[in-house]
């Protein structure tokens, strides 16, 4: 008679998780389904295009090669940080370097000439009123047609641009010849201009229409000859800031782009001589921070009224006005704008002083930077003595002058290009980022072998290796608790018959019956999982 026994088989459900950890481990950084590989370190170096690592990570104990290895990976690594360290730093200080070049034209932009003499108000154009007023700058006393006037009686208010403009030195009275590259020109061919010397004039001062000289050398520039009228200069009653000693004219040779800053930047002129001034341009460009300390010019950029370009003389005149406005309210007559023009009175006891504040001003509130572009002219200048004596005579005759008159108070001058080339003067980078970068990869490649690209591939390893630990993380916390499936199978005598009587007893242990003992309910079943125990 056949016997039934009830058997409890418990299977461990695990198809999700292992479905899970397989996906999981298909993803790569770039999103594509690739074969699982082995991602651990070891893996890592035998694939790695960095020189070394292969040799140092292997599978298995450490021995004296894998250290030796080791410690030439390390100590490489140590010098191309060195040197890489080296090369950061030496960029950071951003060095530059200045290159020198010449040019060669077929002609030439010729410059700027301003001239000023130095006396500036004529002794006769001076009125009665002109005197009493400018008593404190010129030391004069005030004078009627007797020798003096009572100070008590009072003059019109007086106009300081009126005073400058009719009481100084007319050019048309002081040009007594002038020649332009072979071509004659008058006083037409100058603008007025203002400094500190009063009425000024500049030769080619029109930026949009410049004269050209198409050869260099003596006679192929400007040539003038003068008058300073030292007849016209002021007597010295006793000495004011406005004094001078001096007989003679002031020039300065300049661009187009700037205006002229003849009392500091000028040369001086002597009658009685034939002054030479050989000139060669030059062009010098500077670099802005962090390499430099220049200032660009920005676009449509009315820095000083009637000059568009940024530049130093222009900046000192606009820090010079606003000391000058911001203490007396009103400008200079040299100052360009439209503001209101200081009497004489407050040259003296205001403009005067203001002016010396700014120079003695140690501050940043006047700080003029270098323009990253300017133009400057070098000069060689030489001199002979005129008139000789043969042309003493000449030239007395020619302008209705005695010959003494000549030689105190005629001169020449003549300004050209020594060639018609420009030297070119170049702040460069010394050390730039594409400088940086190559030096950097070559120490990277010459020490330990690496590229942009290892550093990618050591990143999507660490990537990887992240990414598979947070995984693990969050299925540990997400995955739910194993619940055993029960199975409840019959077993059949008949089905034991041929096993041994130990085995129906049950002495194994629990969950490690052979296979031939799971029962059989009705010759098949499912499977539900991992075998896990099985118990009658």
């Amino acid at each position: 008679m056949p016997i039934e026994i009830v058997c409890k088989i418990k299977f461990a459900d695990e198809d999700g998780n292992q479905k899970e950890k397989e996906e999981g481990e298909r993803e790569s950084l770039i999103g594509d389904d690739i074969p699982v590989v082995d991602r651990d370190l070891a893996g890592f170096a035998r694939t790695s295009t960095l020189h070394g690592l292969r040799h140092i990570f292997k599978t298995g104990r450490l021995g004296i090669r894998q250290s030796l290895w080791a410690l030439a990976f390390l100590a490489s690594l140590l010098f191309f940080l060195y040197q890489a360290a080296k090369c950061a730093l030496f960029y950071l200080e951003h060095p530059h370097v200045t290159a020198v070049d010449e040019e060669v034209m077929g002609e030439m932009i010729f410059p700027a000439v301003t001239i000023c003499n130095i006396n500036r108000f004529r002794h006769s154009a001076l009125t009665d009123a002109d005197i009493f007023h400018l008593a404190n700058l010129t030391g004069l006393p005030p004078k009627d047609r007797d020798g003096h006037r009572p100070v008590d009686l009072m003059y019109p208010d007086p106009d300081m641009l009126d005073i400058v403009n009719r009481t100084g030195h007319q050019l048309a009275e002081m040009l007594k010849s002038c020649n332009f590259s072979g071509d004659n020109c008058t006083a037409h061919n100058f603008s007025v201009v203002y400094t500190r010397y009063g009425k000024c004039y500049t030769f080619n001062a029109d930026k949009e229409h410049p004269k050209v000289t198409r050869q260099g050398g003596m006679g192929n520039g400007l040539e003038i000859m003068l008058d300073i009228q030292q007849e016209e200069y002021l007597p010295i009653w006793r000495e004011t800031n406005e004094t001078s000693f001096e007989a003679g004219i002031r020039v300065q040779i300049h661009s187009q782009d700037e205006p002229p800053y003849i009392h500091q930047l000028g040369f001086g002129v002597s009658p009685g001589f034939q002054t030479f001034v050989s000139c060669q341009e030059q062009r010098l460009t500077y670099l802005p921070q962090p390499w430099g300390n220049c200032r660009a010019s920005m676009p449509r950029e009315q820095f000083l009224p009637g000059y568009s370009t940024y530049s130093i003389s222009a900046c000192r005149l606009q820090c010079e006005k606003e000391a000058v406005l911001r203490k007396c309210n009103c400008r200079m007559v040299h100052m360009p704008g439209n503001e209101t023009i200081c009497s004489p009175n407050l040259y003296i006891a205001c403009a005067d002083h203001a002016l010396d504040s700014v120079a003695d001003d140690t501050s940043d509130k006047c700080t003029c930077s270098t323009p990253c572009n300017l133009t400057r002219y070098g000069k060689e200048i030489s001199m002979v003595r005129i008139p000789n004596k043969g042309s003493a005579t000449y030239l007395a005759r020619k302008y209705n002058k005695d010959a003494s008159y000549i030689r105190e108070n005629f001169l020449v001058l003549d300004i050209f290009f020594e060639a018609l080339n420009y030297e070119t003067i170049e702040q460069k980078k010394a050390y730039d980022l594409a400088s940086l970068l190559g030096d950097i990869g070559g120490q990277m490649g010459l020490f330990i072998g690496a590229s942009f690209l290892t550093i990618l591939e050591i990143l999507d390893y660490l990537y990887e290796l992240i990414r598979n630990k947070v995984n693990r993380v969050f299925r540990r916390k997400s995955s739910p608790v194993k619940k055993p499936t029960e199975n409840i199978s019959t077993l059949v005598m008949d089905d034991l018959k041929d096993q041994s009587s130990i085995e129906v007893r049950g002495r194994h242990p629990e969950g490690a019956y052979a296979t031939t003992m799971l029962p059989n309910h009705h010759r098949h079943y499912t499977h539900h999982g991992v075998f896990e125990d099985f118990a009658c």
